[in-house]
């Protein structure tokens, strides 16, 4: 069964990114999170969003 929502060590893992890099992700807008009883959860859209993206820019540059 796919998760749909990720820690952040998981979602950073999943990016190769550190924690700080993802939190900074966070802090500027870039990644969505929700917090569930004090924990910070990356959605799993939100992660394939971010990726997209990337590719996106990457693809018009």
């Amino acid at each position: 069964m796919t998760r749909l929502l990720l820690t952040v060590p998981e979602a950073a893992e999943t990016l190769a990114i550190s924690r700080s890099k993802l939190y900074q992700l966070l802090h500027a807008g870039a990644l969505a999170s929700v917090l569930i009883g004090g924990s910070r959860r990356i959605p799993l859209s939100a992660l394939h969003d971010y990726v997209n993206h990337l590719a996106d820019k990457e693809a018009a540059a």
